[in-house]
């Protein structure tokens, strides 16, 4: 929109200068060089668009033609469309059909293809009404697809917008897929898309005794990487069993740096609604581990935290969780949470453990604080609780972890396609 007055704006000046009565074949030339200008000034500014691996059609429709295809796919499967004001978009699905591609099944990550399942929720099998194709969830009795479900694929695609924290499965979804992928010899393609917290990397390293579902990999909790980028890692890092390695073709995005500010136009899932809950989402993230609740059951999932436990007379800010779109069992539901709001502060795009920090401290009973196991899962480590619970600083703890970020720093700068 910016864009388009800034545009319209030079095109009203120049068109001032063409009708103020110049006669001179100088005055002409120098008219015809201003809009010469404008012409090259709205060439720049418009090749700065991001344009998400999905939108560069020509690229990877002609390795589909004549095949059978898998997609991996969600409700951020999309392809957005040119010129528009406002967010319009037709979901891959419908774009390939439309297209003659032989789409044969769909498989749905966590929070299910249309994405309204809840976080953790097993989701089933089932049929889109609006195709008529299977589906078949990644995220229920199978997390890889099998190798009866691949046997009339001759092609994968993989389409997710992933936010770049380790504990948010879809990277754990994207290695099952390599690796079944490469079991049966089933080229990947991946429709690569901007990392909204790609702009750093920080937290503690996943230690391999506390690997799941929720980390997978020796990466920090914010890894700074697509996942084009993180599939080109777990195959030089030999992460897939037996040392496989899987045929991928990544689609790369248009514009884009790890440095580019990237505003997600579709929820990722049910509980990220907006910039704010993305940004936020790192550090909040850790609650999940704990009996805090981090907004679930709210219309500001990921920019609140509290329990009915935090001392009511420290904190100026209560709320209650009731059951929602997204949240089916919020923690504390329908109990008074005291805690502190943050839908209103400028979130910066860094990782802090001040929030879990504050909660732990004000605490009344601070035993009831950390499931240790499930906080353990979604640190990666057991040190970072006995460190919180000991009062070491965010500095120290912090300090801890910089042996094991700069040789992920060396690690990755070998698999980064984006500057």
């Amino acid at each position: 929109m910016c864009f388009k007055v800034f545009k319209n704006t030079v095109l009203l000046l120049v068109l001032v200068v063409l009708s103020c009565g110049s006669k001179t074949k100088n005055d002409m030339s120098s008219n015809n060089e201003i809009l010469k200008q404008v012409q090259n000034d709205t060439t720049i500014q418009e090749d700065k668009k991001i344009i998400v691996g999905a939108n560069r059609t020509e690229e990877y429709l002609p390795l589909l033609k004549g095949k059978r295809i898998g997609v991996v796919a969600n409700q951020t499967s999309v392809i957005f469309k040119e010129g528009e004001e406002n967010i319009s978009y037709t979901h891959l699905i419908d774009s390939l059909l439309s297209l003659k591609i032989n789409i044969k099944k769909v498989f749905a990550p966590e929070h299910g293809f249309r994405g309204t399942a809840d976080a953790g929720e097993l989701v089933k099998d089932g049929k889109d009404t609006n195709t008529g194709l299977a589906i078949y969830s990644l995220h229920g009795k199978h997390k890889k697809p099998t190798d009866a479900l691949l046997k009339d694929i001759d092609i994968m695609v993989f389409d997710i917008q992933d936010v770049g924290v380790r504990f948010y499965t879809y990277i754990s979804t994207l290695h099952y897929v390599m690796e079944a992928c490469a079991e049966q010899n089933i080229p990947l393609i991946i429709l690569d898309r901007p990392n909204p917290n790609g702009n750093y990397i920080d937290g503690p390293i996943l230690e391999k005794e506390h690997s799941s579902f929720l980390g997978m990999h020796p990466i920090p909790l914010v890894h700074g990487m697509t996942l084009g980028e993180y599939a080109k890692m777990i195959n030089g890092e030999s992460w897939l069993a037996n040392g496989v390695t899987c045929d991928i073709t990544i689609i790369e995005i248009e514009n884009y740096t790890h440095d580019s500010s990237y505003s997600l136009p579709l929820r990722p899932s049910p509980n990220l609604p907006n910039d704010q809950s993305i940004i936020l989402y790192p550090s909040l993230g850790l609650f999940e581990g704990t009996d805090i609740n981090a907004g679930r059951g709210t219309e500001f999932q990921f920019q609140r935290y509290g329990s009915p436990f935090l001392d009511k007379n420290h904190y100026q800010f209560s709320y209650t969780p009731i059951a929602n779109f997204g949240a089916k069992y919020p923690k504390h539901q329908n109990e008074i949470c005291y805690g502190v709001d943050l839908s209103k502060v400028k979130a910066e795009r860094h990782f802090t453990l001040k929030y879990i920090m504050d909660a732990y401290n004000h605490a009344t009973d601070k035993s009831k604080v950390f499931n240790t196991h499930n906080f353990t899962a979604h640190a990666g480590t057991e040190k970072l609780q006995k460190q919180i619970e000991a009062g070491l600083s965010e500095t120290e703890i912090k300090a801890s972890w910089q042996d094991g970020l700069n040789a992920y720093k060396k690690t990755r700068s070998k698999y980064l396609i984006y500057n």
